[in-house]
């Protein structure tokens, strides 16, 4: 190991020289404490280091060691229901070890080596095996946790094991005596590799209407919500690990406000997956990184999250990544920046922004996975955003906007009008559509795209109209701009808003989604039809199934649905001019 010694300390940046045969991410043990560093530059013989930890009470002269590893995690069965800090620190094992406030220098393996796990092998003596392929199973809650060939590992089976063993068991080992033990570990700065990356065809789906029927995203896809302050991006993005119908979720809290975390550390195990039964926390991996911890861990929380995600979609699941927010990481990225003293870009951030985030949201994809069985997983990141004061001309927000293939555009307005999830239907937009066509087509209905089209002609009709109504009042407008008006408000208020705290609404099946925009389309288009026909408006809205419109949210069953629908085609038109 090389070991030399601190020459320089500014805030979580230290240089430290004598540190000969050092490579560029190596993680190293700082000062008397073993601070977790990494290098992140190199000058002649001097190492700069970003420290993981909190550097107060550090002096220059202190030794400096250098482990000789890259920053990695280690990825096998134990990660689900985790909690771990951005390094990939169990907290639960750092309470035990040190209380309430984490001890510097504190140093816990990630994943349990005590617990023991049953070995259920696939494999037999003389078989070749390569990377990716699964040599057997260990049950992790409900999911069925695939013991995979490290890649770039290959040879013929020798020996397997079964029964019970730890991680650090060895499961097989191979004719060359190559030892394969339970558990991997992986540079997280490294993408995990794959045979092909396929084509985004298939839709998440969130169980949220103004997701899946108007913006909606793909598994492998990429997605951002930005919004201000109270406009609803943690909730949002808690509300998609609940529903969305990914097989495992990663929630990473970079730099949020602690009791946003609390929130979800309190209510995850408490919420029942409705797919399954069980606890939601029982497919859930969190890393949580909060605004007190040091900044430089902001960045390693991020690589450390999408490399256990990544592990999990080798397995062929589908993954879902929330990053609450990309922002906190982008000041992690800027402060380091400030101190290394290199040439800031706009507003202060890195010139190399762009460049890291795009590494970061490349590695979300749906592929076919290494192994002889052709098995495919995904990785979907949807990244909250949060530009200071819902500026969204601001570096963050603009740099993701190219990266992302879907823009959840949350709006203070909205926000302030409690009408949730505050997302603004005008700024949003998604580019998977053309590829979900055919989805949709065939599992939702074939007349999908023209619903959704039709929607938001209307919507987008309706801010043309508004400003009208601004300068001369709602009685100028004739009776069928009124009635957009009136088609539009029900869109809002009974279709877009839903309430993640409702047992009925909360999650709102695709079938029911379309069948909820069917009736208000239904009664916007007969009402068309008969306001051509000389029907004055205010007979019309007079229809007693106006009020049954109102109350589709709570309404469980989809035929109701059908039979309102119906009935509404049935009253308007059998509706005739008064007096006649």
């Amino acid at each position: 190991m090389v070991t030399g010694q601190i020459i320089r300390i500014s805030g979580p940046v230290i240089i430290a020289g004598e540190m000969q045969g050092s490579r560029m991410y190596d993680v190293v043990r700082v000062g008397e404490l073993s601070l977790a560093g990494e290098i992140i530059r190199l000058d002649g013989n001097d190492a700069v280091i970003q420290v993981y930890e909190d550097t107060s009470g550090l002096k220059v002269g202190e030794p400096v060691v250098n482990t000789g590893r890259p920053l990695s995690v280690e990825l096998g069965p134990g990660l689900i229901s985790s909690i771990y800090d951005g390094v990939q620190r169990p907290l639960s094992a750092l309470a035990e070890r040190s209380g309430s406030f984490i001890s510097r220098g504190l140093t816990v393996p990630g994943l349990d080596r005590k617990h023991t796990w049953e070995f259920v092998p696939v494999v037999k003596a003389g078989d070749t095996v390569s990377g990716g392929d699964t040599l057997g199973t260990v049950r992790e809650f409900n999911i069925e946790h695939r013991i995979m060939v490290p890649p770039g590992v290959s040879g013929t089976i020798g020996e397997v094991m079964d029964g019970m063993m730890t991680v650090e068991g060895t499961v097989a080992r191979l004719a060359d005596g190559t030892e394969l033990p339970m558990m991997q570990t992986w540079p997280v700065r490294k993408e995990r590799p794959f045979r092909k990356k396929l084509d985004p065809e298939l839709p998440l789906i969130t169980g949220q209407r103004i997701f899946d029927s108007l913006f909606p995203v793909t598994k492998g896809g990429t997605a951002m919500i930005p919004g201000g302050f109270g406009t609803g991006k943690t909730v949002s993005e808690q509300t998609l690990a609940k529903w969305a119908d990914a097989r495992l979720i990663v929630y990473i809290g970079c730099g949020e406000r602690g009791n946003e975390m609390t929130d979800v550390l309190t209510e995850f195990p408490e919420l029942i997956d409705p797919r399954t039964g069980l606890p939601l926390i029982e497919r859930t991996i969190m890393v949580a990184n909060t605004s007190n911890m040091p900044v430089a861990a902001r960045e390693a929380s991020i690589y450390t999250g999408i490399t256990m995600g990544e592990y999990y979609r080798d397995m062929g699941y589908d993954v879902a990544l929330m990053a609450d927010s990309t922002s906190r990481w982008g000041e992690a990225l800027r402060e380091v920046s400030g101190r290394l003293e290199e040439m800031p870009g706009e507003e202060g951030y890195p010139a190399y922004l762009a460049t890291r985030l795009a590494a970061f949201y490349e590695r979300a994809g749906r592929v076919i996975c290494l192994g002889n069985d052709n098995r495919t997983g995904s990785i979907t990141i949807v990244g909250a955003v949060s530009p200071p004061g819902g500026d969204f001309s601001e570096p963050i927000t603009q740099n993701t906007l190219r990266i992302a293939g879907t823009f959840w555009a949350l709006d203070t307005s909205l926000a302030n009008r409690r009408h949730f999830p505050s997302i603004n239907w005008i700024k949003s937009y998604s580019l998977y559509l053309d590829s979900l066509q055919d989805w949709y087509s065939q599992n939702m209905a074939a007349d999908w795209r023209d619903l959704r089209s039709q929607t938001m002609y209307l919507l987008q009709k309706e801010v043309e109209l508004l400003e009208i109504v601004q300068l001369v009042g709602p009685d100028a407008l004739p009776d069928n701009e009124k009635l957009i008006l009136e088609v539009t408000r029900m869109i809002r208020e009974d279709f877009l808003q839903q309430s993640a705290y409702s047992d009925t609404d909360s999650y709102c099946p695709l079938e029911k989604q379309y069948w909820m925009l069917s009736v208000i389309h239904t009664f916007y288009r007969e009402s068309v039809l008969k306001l051509g026909k000389g029907i004055p408006l205010r007979q019309v809205m007079a229809i007693p199934e106006r009020r049954e419109i109102s109350r589709m949210k709570d309404v469980a069953e989809v035929p109701r649905l059908q039979e309102l629908a119906t009935s509404i085609t049935t009253r308007i038109r059998g509706l005739q001019v008064e007096g006649s």
